[in-house]
């Protein structure tokens, strides 16, 4: 593992992440991924980080969304409001509260600088909306890790999504160092330390596909209670995904990702996620129609409600984003999308 932790650019133990190219190469590197030819590697259990300061004595955030999973299914929705602007988290957050159960505040490759993780979650919720904060491990160490936890639990935040994140090689600010201090694994253990309801990203079809669901296993083992599926391609691969990673005995509630598109912007987008897989036709259907906000809407809710069949899936993760002057368009979609599926997740 040492050796791997010393060649990997991201500093990984618990490799491989989910940018690893359909060839098996680096994201960021010409050699094949490290961990391509290393058994999967096994949670070793522990405090990661035996320094970190007591959980503030606040309830146990995540507690309503918990409940929730067990209560019904559910939808969470990419946030798709401008980076460093509380005006559009506002905007995108008047249209969709009430049509969605939470929605996903994570990584942007377009916009890299954004508002810290617990100020951005305040704004949202300020907006009247459950959020579901990303935390990634490429911008801080795990001291200021920690502290971005402790601001989310006293924030009371609906759950922590734990990701490694890319490199900053990739993205809009390649002259920012990397950080990589910890990766997805180790954070979500040190998310659950402090309390959190935490998810994890797992990515079926990035190499190597024979692995990635044993390597889910080892990050519940870590603490992870969630898991966002990234695009496999439609509802039979995520269905065999599911029973591979159960099989493994990872005991997860499964939020497959659905393609929102509904215009070229959002579909270039989606296009630059990492080994993204998209059902046979899905792009072209919707980009030909008349209209092509309301084909990527009914198209999004058809695979929707494919997904949310499958035994496991508690919800889904309706993904993507918008061009840089489509915010509020964008969000009227996942709100359109929200409210079509709201009689499917009734209890």
């Amino acid at each position: 593992m040492e050796s791997s932790v010393a060649v990997c650019p991201k500093r990984m133990q618990y490799g491989p992440c989910g940018g690893v190219e359909f060839d098996g190469r680096c994201e960021v590197a010409e050699h094949a991924c490290v961990f391509l030819d290393t058994p999967t590697v096994r949670w070793a259990g522990g405090p990661v980080s035996p320094g970190a300061p007591a959980v503030p004595s606040v309830p146990e955030p995540g507690s309503d969304m918990r409940g929730l999973l067990r209560q019904r299914q559910i939808v969470v929705a990419d946030l798709p409001a401008r980076a460093l602007s509380s005006a559009s988290i506002e905007a995108v957050g008047g249209i969709l509260r009430g049509t969605v159960d939470a929605v996903l505040a994570g990584d942007s490759g377009a916009e890299r600088v954004q508002f810290s993780p617990a100020y951005r979650a305040s704004l949202v919720q300020r907006a009247g909306l459950r959020v579901w904060t990303g935390l990634n491990c490429r911008d801080r160490n795990r001291v200021a890790l920690e502290g971005e936890l402790a601001a989310l639990a006293d924030a009371g935040v609906a759950a922590v999504h734990c990701v490694t994140g890319d490199h900053t090689d990739t993205g809009s600010r390649p002259d920012a160092q990397p950080v990589f201090d910890l990766d997805s694994t180790r954070l979500a253990a040190l998310a659950r330390e402090a309390g959190h309801l935490v998810s994890v990203a797992e990515s079926p079809c990035a190499p190597p596909v024979s692995r990635r669901a044993a390597r889910l296993a080892e990050k519940a083992k870590a603490g992870a209670e969630v898991c966002f599926v990234n695009h496999a391609g439609g509802a039979a691969p995520v269905a065999a995904f599911i029973r591979e990673a159960q099989d493994h005995g990872a005991a997860l509630a499964f939020l497959p990702c659905v393609p929102v598109v509904v215009d070229a912007a959002s579909a270039r987008l989606l296009e630059s996620f990492t080994t993204l897989v998209l059902p046979p036709g899905y792009l072209g259907r919707i980009l030909r129609a008349r209209d092509p906000f309301a084909e990527g809407v009914a198209a999004a809710v058809e695979l929707s409600q494919e997904l949310l069949a499958l035994h496991g899936v508690r919800g889904v993760n309706l993904s993507g984003g918008a061009g840089p002057d489509g915010a509020e368009r964008f969000a009227e979609a996942l709100a359109a999308i929200g409210t079509e599926l709201a009689p499917t997740i009734a209890t």
